[in-house]
């Protein structure tokens, strides 16, 4: 069996469509963390500059001036209180604040958990999915199959091989990628003196790994549709049409939003999510001092249900595609 790992690796090593989808694993998360980097950086002492002059302008101006003086003649008329510092409260509704000329985001690692933290996973695991399909989609529709078969008769061990090779590869490619996504935001955080503690790194490292496990999920996912079909575009198809007709179908059905993919993925990912069913009917006649729980709508999704989720939709497709027979077709 070590052998046809060997083989296996080596195959996919040479299979160029499968390392562009690796390499697009890597550079999309970076052009991700670099764009969130920039995009929450701190003003520079120019830029602070410039808002200072801004603001020293605006407040120079003569109406400015008037309805400030109005204000701490009669603070009553803009809702000040006598017991309140008249002054201050006056300058801080009556004149320009630098905020208004320009204000940054800066980072936080918890919103981009549930930002683009949530969006790296997607992406990869949808790279996997695709690398997986194509892996052994090459194979079928170039005939090499039949070859292979030349010398390892027994399908189950090369099918396991192949299965083995690309859900390891999917996994530790994540895996890395997600590290170094959460480690850079992380270092730039520090560095911009920005809450990071270690026990948020962890958060977001074992994101990173859930995110792992479901790329590697994806790409045996991927794999075993594709055996079933013995096309990567068939696969491609299948997966578009699902895609676009799950959602459809979970509404016609009237399923709530705990089948929903999206959700399911999220609860998975990051450790839970929530979801709106609409509250029974009896929250619209109960008197307002009772209080129901089931009354607000909101419901909770496990972990464990986003696992169980996906972990049925691979598990079927493999044991499609393991029960799929060549049969004529060699």
């Amino acid at each position: 069996m070590s052998a046809l790992l060997r083989v296996e690796l080596t195959r996919l090593r040479w299979r160029r469509a499968v390392l562009l989808l690796l390499l697009a694993a890597v550079v999309v998360p970076a052009v991700i963390a670099v764009a969130t980097i920039w995009n929450t950086r701190p003003p520079s002492a120019e830029e602070l500059a410039f808002i200072d002059e801004q603001v020293a302008q605006e407040r120079a101006r003569p109406e400015v001036q008037r309805d400030l003086q109005g204000c701490l003649d009669d603070p009553g008329e803009w809702g000040i209180a006598e017991s309140e510092d008249v002054r201050a409260m006056c300058e801080q509704y009556v004149l320009p604040q630098p905020e208004w000329f320009g204000s940054y985001t800066p980072l936080d690692l918890r919103e981009q958990l549930e930002g683009s933290g949530l969006g790296v996973v997607t992406v990869v695991a949808l790279l996997m999915l695709l690398a997986g399909a194509t892996f052994v989609g090459h194979d079928w529709n170039s005939g090499s199959m039949s070859n292979q078969l030349l010398f390892e008769s027994r399908r189950g061990r090369i099918w396991a091989a192949k299965a083995v090779v690309v859900t390891a590869v999917a996994f530790v490619t994540s895996a890395l990628v997600s590290a170094a996504y959460w480690l850079v935001l992380w270092a730039v955080a520090r560095g911009r003196d920005l809450p990071s503690d270690t026990g948020l790194l962890r958060d977001c490292l074992e994101l990173g790994l859930r995110g792992a496990v479901l790329a590697a999920a994806a790409a045996l996912g991927g794999f075993a549709i594709t055996m079933l079909f013995r096309s990567t575009v068939a696969t491609i198809g299948v997966l578009f049409a699902l895609s676009v007709g799950a959602g459809l179908l979970i509404a016609v059905l009237g399923l709530d939003g705990r089948w929903q993919p999206a959700t399911n993925l999220e609860a998975f990912v990051a450790d839970g999510a929530t979801y709106y069913v609409d509250p029974p009917s009896r929250c619209f006649s109960s008197p307002d001092d009772e209080y129901d729980p089931e009354c607000n709508g909101e419901r909770e999704l496990s972990l464990t249900h986003g696992a169980v989720y996906y972990g049925v939709l691979v598990a079927g497709a493999a044991i499609a595609g393991r029960g799929n027979r060549l049969g004529g077709a060699l």
